[in-house]
């Protein structure tokens, strides 16, 4: 007789750049959501995978928390409100500060009318004396009621392995809901115009505002005895200074950009890639729904 397993929907959630990508990637093992120092990094719900003898967890990476300053913002915020009433268990993950701001005692609000398990991971743990995480524990415990309370770093993946364990303990016995070599539903073209995004955010750091996506026009493989991807993309930006900006002096920015994303696109593909890139401009895309839409941020899928 079979053994029962466990399988279920767990959600990342947090403000924006409390690194809930980075630790998604960690805990799955590779890399899948985009991760970047600026805020608001993720702005699709991102689902992927984990499968061990144990079960299957199927994370939900959201865009985080914040005050919307446009439609796009509006999106993002409402992807990840949405998620809360889908899932079986919601890791709230927070930095290790003394006092709760306003923006996470929201989020405290919107967690407990869910019913949902919380756990919540206090991340970023080595940036701080370890003496003074007990104090950032208890303030938090006044603030919810939390099944789980775990600190950890995600990028030096310090008291992580307790995290996996913990989910499997609070998820239902289920069904698998993928296939056990699936890491992602994400299709490989909304992939690759990540990958592109964050090698144009690490390149460009602080030179331009935040208001950049990334098409790709078309993804095909070569047939043949030595198979290789032909990917072309366009970086879209809202203003010309911007444009200029992101090509840089003798297009040396752009072909930065290129280098990068073609290096870790080759790594995923195991395959040579021949990526061409093209800049953009349309002027506050971040406020026009067509626009959103046509960048991959469906309202629709909200409701």
């Amino acid at each position: 007789m079979e053994t029962q397993k466990k399988s279920g929907f767990v959600a990342m959630i947090g403000r924006p750049n409390v690194g809930k990508s980075t630790l998604m990637n960690h805990l799955i093992g590779q890399k899948i959501a985009i991760t970047s120092k600026k805020p608001q990094t993720t702005r699709n719900r991102i689902q992927t995978v984990f499968t061990d003898e144990r079960g299957q967890i199927v994370f939900v990476d959201t865009p985080g928390i914040h005050k919307a300053k446009n439609r796009l913002g509006e999106y993002m915020v409402q992807a990840a409100e949405r998620t809360l009433r889908e899932v079986d268990v919601i890791l709230w993950i927070v930095e290790p500060e003394p006092k709760i701001g306003a923006g996470d005692r929201y989020i405290a609000e919107q967690l407990e009318k869910t019913g949902v398990p919380v756990i919540l991971i206090i991340n970023k743990a080595d940036t701080v004396p370890k003496e003074s995480i007990l104090p950032v524990i208890d303030t938090y415990r006044k603030a919810g009621n939390f099944a789980e309370i775990i600190p950890c770093s995600a990028l030096r993946g310090q008291n992580t392995e307790e995290i996996i364990p913990c989910l499997f303990k609070y998820l239902p016995y289920g069904p698998m809901y993928y296939d056990e070599d699936t890491v992602t539903d994400q299709p490989m073209k909304q992939i690759a115009s990540e990958v592109i995004r964050e090698k144009a955010l690490h390149a460009l750091s602080d030179e331009i505002p935040h208001g950049i996506a990334v098409a790709v026009d078309s993804m095909k493989e070569r047939s043949g005895k030595k198979p290789m991807w032909d990917i072309d993309a366009t970086i879209i930006c809202e203003k010309e200074s911007h444009k200029g900006i992101i090509i840089g002096k003798g297009g040396a920015m752009l072909r930065k950009i290129g280098t990068n994303a073609r290096y870790e696109l080759e790594q995923m593909l195991e395959s040579p890639v021949n990526l061409k890139l093209w800049v953009k401009v349309k002027k506050d895309w971040r406020d026009s729904d067509y626009l959103i839409k046509n960048f991959g941020y469906d309202r629709k899928e909200l409701e």
